[in-house]
């Protein structure tokens, strides 16, 4: 299987916003739940949220009312759109399923958020 690829991030102030977007194929996306995660530096890489197939969502409490999670099932995407971004929001961000597969990683995209 394909791993999927990570992309949207970048270098932001304090309260601003990016949107992530995970291409991924078929055999990892159809049918399944999707999430997005991160890993900080020094520390192991923890959940953000999933979307199921359906479409219902969850949020890490360290997200949820910042960030949203959507995915586009005719074109195998998952997005984050997260605002009000925080210096502890600073880590590589990654999707999988969720729950997340082994060996279903990819390179995954850094959010650094500094003033």
């Amino acid at each position: 299987q394909v791993q999927p690829v990570e992309s949207g991030g970048g270098l932001v102030q304090p309260g601003g916003s990016l949107r992530l977007s995970c291409a991924a194929s078929g055999s990892i996306f159809s049918g399944y739940a999707m999430g997005w995660y991160r890993q900080a530096p020094g520390k192991q890489r923890e959940l953000v949220a999933f979307i199921t197939s359906g479409g219902n969502t969850h949020y890490a409490d360290s997200v949820k009312g910042r960030f949203t999670i959507s995915r586009d099932n005719a074109k195998n995407m998952v997005y984050c759109q997260m605002n009000s971004l925080k210096p502890e929001d600073t880590a590589v961000y990654y999707c999988n399923r969720f729950p997340a597969v082994a060996g279903s990683w990819g390179q995954g995209t850094q959010v650094t958020v500094s003033s």
